[in-house]
């Protein structure tokens, strides 16, 4: 004689529908015993699942006890009827898992319970069959049942919790795509406005934020970096991902997103005070406009990560307000520069890389011909030279930072910067 629990018999033994194997006249002697049993069960979760264990609450109580008492109904019936419907218990669970996600409980302690409920109907009812020397094959076949019974309530349990979490994740963002449309705004919005959005968002409002706009990849469809800590902000404004980082200021600044953003080509807007985030959005936008131009290369003290870059507004504040007023500068820089037009893209670029790099240095002709790659004496010839071209003293500290500004755009539009 084959054992049943031995090899593939033990599987093809195995119903998909157990409680068609439960003779529907058992379903008789069950029923009596339901509010007893549905007491048992409550006693159980009470006992040994402590997040549950709320005896004064009268209301959670009686909760606990209508599920437990559905739910075994709903079993018994089962075997009375094996086509009784499914949808009316199914969709009880969906909503008690529904309802432990947005309570804030974890899964874990619903299929806790769960799993001790049955337990506990299990031991009572194969009891029950032991005391009414029911055939040895009822509490068998009673036990299978359990199982895909306690299964059937968990599944259905697990997707109300998922689809909970799922709404909340959703509407979570919603909120915080408000907030970010709110921050960015021009005007800017009320304080108090502001404030309650970010409340609603679950985003503690900073006193002090900035503004990273990056370069979009190209099939992406706008959208930014994946993994983004939950402190950043995330959207699109004209095109590109946007964030928005709080706190700027704080020791480490953008270096924390250097993971995030490993491989991202962006610019960072200056670190302003909440209600003025637009204002470090415009110098984000406009700092990556200028790294399309090629006018802003990777800051001396930061090399550029894997492919990708951040740049900082702030530290390009010359070719940015040049870029805002570029007309008005590249006329000044004809006029200013006028003798160097007259001799030539070549040899004018010659000395107006010469007049920049001693600008910077402080006319210190070693370091500007250390930058040059030139001899010193090579710079205080070209410096002779330009002191002669003027009419004007070009050492002059009243001048100075006209020049710094005008001679980039003039080598630009001019000149060849060659040594």
């Amino acid at each position: 004689m084959t054992d049943v629990h031995d090899g593939p018999a033990a599987i093809e033994a195995l119903s998909g529908e157990p409680w068609r194997d439960v003779p529907r006249e058992e379903a008789q002697w069950m029923r009596p015993h339901l509010p007893a049993l549905a007491d048992a069960m409550v006693e159980g979760v009470l006992r040994h699942v402590p997040e549950y264990a709320r005896r004064d609450d009268a209301v959670y109580v009686d909760v606990i006890r209508s599920a437990v008492t559905e739910g075994m109904g709903h079993f018994i019936q089962m075997i009375a009827d094996p086509d009784a419907p499914w949808q009316g218990v199914h969709q009880l669970f969906f909503d008690i898992g529904y309802g432990e996600a947005i309570e804030g409980r974890n899964l874990e302690h619903l299929q806790n319970a769960l799993r001790v409920a049955s337990r506990t109907a299990w031991r009572y009812l194969s009891g029950e069959a032991l005391r009414l020397r029911r055939p040895p094959e009822i509490a068998f076949s009673l036990t299978e049942f359990n199982f895909v019974y306690l299964d059937m309530l968990a599944s259905a349990a697990a997707q109300g919790y998922a689809r909970a979490r799922e709404r909340t994740a959703g509407e979570r963002e919603q909120r915080r795509g408000r907030l970010l449309s709110l921050l960015l705004s021009d005007p800017p919005a009320p304080h108090d406005v502001v404030a309650e959005q970010a409340a609603r968002a679950g985003w503690p409002l900073p006193d002090r934020l900035a503004v990273i706009v990056l370069r979009p990849r190209p099939g992406s469809g706008g959208e930014g970096p994946a993994g983004l800590p939950p402190a950043l902000l995330s959207g699109l404004d004209r095109g590109r991902p946007c964030l928005i980082l709080p706190d700027p200021d704080r020791p480490g600044g953008t270096d924390r997103l250097a993971a995030t953003l490993a491989g991202w080509t962006g610019a960072v807007g200056p670190s302003v005070p909440t209600d003025q985030a637009r204002v470090s959005l415009h110098w984000a936008h406009r700092a990556l406009d200028l790294m399309a131009a090629g006018g802003a290369g990777p800051a001396p003290d930061r090399p550029a990560r894997r492919a990708g870059r951040l740049v900082h507004a702030e530290r390009h504040v010359p070719e940015l307000l040049l870029q805002e007023g570029w007309t008005l500068a590249h006329a000044a820089a004809r006029q200013r520069l006028a003798p160097l037009t007259e001799l030539g893209p070549q040899r004018g670029g010659r000395l107006a890389a010469t007049l920049l790099a001693c600008l910077r240095h402080g006319f210190n002709a070693t370091d500007a011909a250390e930058a040059l790659c030139v001899h010193p004496q090579t710079v205080r010839y070209r410096m002779t030279q330009l002191h002669g071209l003027f009419d004007y003293d070009i050492e002059d500290p009243a001048i100075r930072l006209e020049l710094m500004l005008l001679l980039p755009v003039w080598i630009q539009a001019y000149g060849e910067e060659q040594a």
